[in-house]
């Protein structure tokens, strides 16, 4: 089972993208899924009518085959936050009731702001469980968005871990007793129990982006306002450790155009995919004149004559961040961060205890320092040929004395 997620800068076409990725793997005769998201169901118009009747892929997933010889599941995020919250008010309504609180039924709820991307977390834990399926494409929000989604589960497994800490078992040993005194089931069963169900599937989804099956697939409609943006996404995505699989240019004109304006736009679009193809696989998309509807465009977009095929490859084995060993050479050891198109003016690190805070542009992560750095200072970092090497220096009072 591979994972294949696609996303790039808004207006891109990461949908049309995403339903040519599931026709060209389907053709290949591989079994997709195709994975949305978004509320306005772009993929109607696209992949045409359901050709069988809707079915349940996994336990809380459904999914409708379609004329491509690919099956589409839809994710409402509306009805996931009721049922979520619905089920919340349940677990808690012994604490509820204490407080003379009126519960809210499922009819008077509206999803809050981040509904939509714990919904696709959800579903995208879901599709990577489903049976009988090769290939489960996901058509994720535009590209800052996606970053920030797939980065959730690690940031909010930690909060939780910060949050609800170990002297939680203390906690659980005493509830019994406090049950009894106060008559009710104490707030924190519930509480502690639903942190560990949140923590559980966090853990799942965090799996899921972090396999060595999983990888993003970029699309962008070359330009300098597409260059910015996916400079920026890629070294997000590269602060996470999630790897990229490959560009996909879309929407080019042709190159032996007449007209003056398409020329210049052909040139302009031929000298991002150099700089581009430097760095990342490209894969090229024409412009057909309009905008594709229906499995005829997405048919031409795939055809043979459109370059490239657009079927994912195996994605291969991500490499870590090495930690090189200089001891003998500087006295030092070096951890290597591989941060493509990074500038020293993006970056930023602190160390905090056993952790560090590294920010890149717009992203930041905490990750935990590999053991043998934890008995070490930073000494000093160094950003060069898209990597920030950052230099540890033993601590002469923690790291082992040699004879």
């Amino acid at each position: 089972m591979h994972t294949l997620l696609i996303t790039g800068p808004g207006g891109a076409g990461r949908t049309t993208v995403a339903a040519a990725t599931a026709l060209a793997a389907a053709r290949d005769g591989r079994r997709v899924l195709l994975l949305s998201g978004d509320p306005g169901d772009p993929l109607a118009a696209l992949v045409g009518a359901p050709v069988g009747e809707s079915a349940e892929v996994v336990p809380g997933l459904r999914a409708v085959p379609v004329a491509g010889g690919f099956r589409v599941a839809r994710v409402d995020s509306g009805e996931e936050f009721r049922e979520e919250f619905v089920a919340l008010q349940e677990r808690g309504s012994a604490l509820l009731g204490m407080l003379g609180a009126r519960p809210l039924g499922a009819e008077e709820l509206t999803e809050l702001p981040g509904a939509e991307q714990f919904a696709l977390l959800r579903a995208l834990r879901r599709a990577a469980a489903a049976p009988a399926t090769d290939l489960v494409v996901v058509d994720l929000p535009p590209l800052h968005q996606a970053v920030a989604t797939l980065a959730l589960p690690a940031q909010l497994r930690r909060y939780l871990a910060r949050l609800l800490p170990a002297e939680r078992q203390a906690a659980r040993a005493l509830r019994p007793v406090l049950a009894q005194l106060a008559g009710v089931p104490m707030p924190a069963q519930w509480l502690y129990e639903a942190a560990a169900r949140w923590d559980e599937e966090l853990a799942a989804v965090q799996a899921v982006v972090g396999a060595d099956t999983t990888r993003v697939r970029l699309v962008a409609e070359p330009g300098p306002a597409a260059h910015a943006a996916l400079r920026a996404g890629v070294l997000g995505l590269a602060l996470h450790e999630l790897g990229v699989a490959d560009l996909v240019a879309n929407r080019l004109v042709p190159r032996d155009c007449a007209d003056p304006w398409a020329k210049s736009v052909a040139a302009q679009q031929l000298a991002f995919l150099e700089d581009w193809g430097q760095d990342v696989t490209t894969l090229e998309l024409p412009h057909l004149g309009r905008d594709p509807q229906g499995p005829g465009d997405l048919a031409e977009l795939t055809g043979p004559d459109t370059g490239p095929t657009l079927t994912p490859g195996s994605p291969g084995r991500r490499r870590p961040w090495p930690v090189e060993d200089r001891l003998a050479e500087d006295g030092v050891l070096v951890w290597a961060v591989r941060l493509p198109h990074a500038r020293k003016s993006d970056l930023d690190l602190i160390r905090r205890g056993d952790e560090l805070l590294l920010t890149a542009g717009p992203y930041r992560r905490i990750v935990p320092l590999p053991s043998a750095l934890r008995r070490c200072t930073v000494s000093g970092a160094a950003l060069a040929d898209d990597v920030l090497r950052i230099r540890f220096t033993p601590d002469p009072g923690l790291w082992p004395r040699t004879s």
